[in-house]
């Protein structure tokens, strides 16, 4: 998957995700705050925050596997960097980013419109929910209470994965920072037409 990839390209996918690491281990506090709350949805409603590096990788790079590998190495080192769930973050990380690398494979990795990266957003909602249910016990809960989960967790990917990750991305292409990716090249011939 990497052999047709440029250092450049690995490089920025590796920065992000460490980046995104330490950002998903404070979101996680933030999470605790919302469960004790709400309860378990809760964590639900910025769910999507913990997909949101594979929106921002596969919208700078627009290559396969993008979204996958970016969402797996900041997993890693979330991991590496204390998480208290230990390995099997890396498990979820790895089904996250297989959610939005989905839809943009469903594209031949060729559109990144907005839709198509609240979609991805949602594709990894969808995963990630269908992998909680199996290991965290979604059964025990009541129908009702676990579809609204479902649902919050959908916005919530497609709002702050989706469009947060594509606001971001383009703020960053702003900078010229990523005038050598797709992304900061679409955005110098908007900017000169």
């Amino acid at each position: 998957m990497l052999a047709k990839w440029k250092l450049r390209e690995v490089i920025v996918l590796s920065v992000l995700a460490v980046v995104f690491a330490v950002v998903y281990l404070l979101f996680l506090q933030l999470g605790n705050v919302l469960f004790g709350l709400f309860g378990l949805i809760g964590y639900d409603i910025i769910f999507g925050i913990w997909f949101i590096v594979s929106i921002i990788a596969a919208y700078i790079i627009r290559k396969p596997g993008a979204a996958f590998l970016s969402e797996t190495v900041a997993a890693t080192v979330e991991v590496m960097l204390g998480n208290a769930v230990g390995p099997q973050l890396i498990i979820s990380g790895m089904i996250q980013g297989l959610g939005a690398e989905a839809v943009f494979a469903a594209t031949r990795w060729k559109n990144y419109s907005t839709w198509v990266l609240m979609a991805a957003g949602m594709g990894s909602s969808v995963f990630s929910f269908a992998w909680g249910f199996y290991v965290s016990g979604f059964a025990a809960l009541s129908p009702g209470y676990v579809t609204a989960m479902f649902f919050v967790r959908l916005v919530s990917g497609a709002l702050l994965a989706g469009l947060l990750g594509k606001y971001l991305s383009e703020g960053l292409a702003k900078t010229g920072a990523l005038n050598s990716f797709p992304l900061g090249k679409e955005h110098k011939r908007n900017v000169t037409v």
